[in-house]
């Protein structure tokens, strides 16, 4: 009767050890998730130029970076201030196409270089997807496409242009009723969000994480574009990274940079690279995160020929611990904010998932709809690589 009952009490304590080693990705999840449901609420109205999306974000992602006590890079705090002009759309937003109301983000967007506009007009057809008025002053211009896909302009056009979700219902425009408000916003001010980690045994050279928080923001009072995929994902791998090296210190002195401006053009960025922000040439290697949402396919390396050695070795890593279906090299490109420290010869990757959802810079890119595929999986590819490196 001893024996069965030390073997119960065995047994007992072996479910318990095994539940509390089960609960703490099960606890990552619900973190990974909760800050990809902050940042995609209305709250925040797609991180972008109206209702203060944006400074609501940072302040936000600041108040994340001290509760796991991640050090400002600033004396003055983690925030670093640059600007730029950006045109918005903060008041009316209304279509009708031959009398029929139409959805913004659903049914239609503006181009973001569009300028105010309202009327009713007459469009004529100038070829099989595109239609044209010039009974204003301002010119309007209707164009089907097969998908609508939203972004940043600095300066408002002397048109208006709209594009329809092309469903194979506009055999023909006859009228069309616009009721459309913008607003260049001058200067607006942007932070970069900047901490770091110390090294437990070299802080003369660093690690460098970064991942663009800015999205596309609203276009009207009630549409905006929640951004999960692109790029509340990253912000949530890097604030995960934060929390695991807080717990567990690193090697080297690891800085993480969440940039605004990326849908601008690499704005925030270009402007930290410029103002040498850090001394460029004590950095390792720096991984940017963007698109981390899916990975069923699983990832591209940016800048894989750049750095052939540091890709041999992620890759290695990958095909020794299985944790995706496939790393796929590319070469150099221009599509993230890893580009303007390549440019000064930074050892660095840009990351990016493939396979899964298609949504990108509209409507759907929701928190509710996004799948982690591979989430944990590119964690643990990065923290083994790192250590590596």
């Amino acid at each position: 009767m001893r024996l069965c009952k030390n073997a119960f009490r065995k047994l007992s304590l072996l479910l318990v050890l095994c539940s509390c080693f089960l609960a703490v990705p099960a606890q990552d999840s619900l973190y990974t998730k909760q800050i990809i449901k902050k940042l995609t609420s209305k709250e925040f109205l797609g991180r972008g130029y109206l209702n203060n999306g944006l400074d609501k974000a940072s302040k936000y992602i600041a108040s994340e970076l001290k509760r796991w006590e991640a050090q400002p890079l600033f004396g003055t705090g983690y925030f670093q201030w640059f600007d730029f002009n950006v045109n918005t759309f903060p008041g009316k937003m209304e279509v009708k196409i031959n009398g029929k109301k139409l959805k913004p983000g659903e049914d239609f967007i503006v181009s973001p270089e569009s300028g105010s506009l309202k009327g009713s007009f007459l469009p004529g057809k100038k070829d099989s997807i595109t239609y044209t008025s010039r009974q204003g002053e301002i010119p309007l211009v209707i164009s089907l496409q097969r998908k609508l896909t939203f972004s940043v302009a600095h300066s408002a056009e002397p048109y208006c242009a709209i594009e329809l979700l092309n469903k194979n219902q506009y055999v023909d425009i006859k009228t069309a009723d616009v009721n459309i408000e913008n607003k260049v916003l001058t200067k607006y001010i942007n932070k970069n969000i900047c901490a770091f980690i110390p090294g437990k045994i070299n802080n003369d050279s660093v690690i460098v994480f970064t991942a663009h928080y800015d999205h596309l923001g609203g276009m009207g009072k009630t549409t905006y574009f929640p951004g999960a995929n692109d790029n509340a994902s990253g912000v949530s791998m890097l604030l995960n990274l934060v929390k695991y090296y807080g717990k567990n210190p690193p090697k080297y002195k690891t800085i993480f940079v969440f940039f605004a401006g990326e849908e601008a053009g690499l704005l925030g960025s270009k402007y930290f690279v410029e103002q040498n922000t850090i001394d460029l040439t004590k950095i390792k290697f720096l991984l940017n995160l963007d698109l981390l949402g899916t990975g069923d396919e699983g990832i591209t390396v940016v800048n894989a020929t750049e750095f052939k050695s540091q890709f041999d070795l992620i890759k290695k890593i990958n095909d020794e611990k299985h944790y995706l279906p496939l790393v796929k090299p590319r070469g150099k490109a221009q599509n993230s904010d890893h580009y303007w420290f390549t440019e000064k010869g930074v050892p660095c990757f840009f990351i990016y998932t493939m396979g899964g959802i298609k949504a990108y810079h509209d409507i759907y890119d929701k928190a509710e709809t996004l799948p982690l595929t591979k989430y944990k999986q590119i964690f643990k590819l990065i923290t083994d690589f790192i250590e590596s490196v």
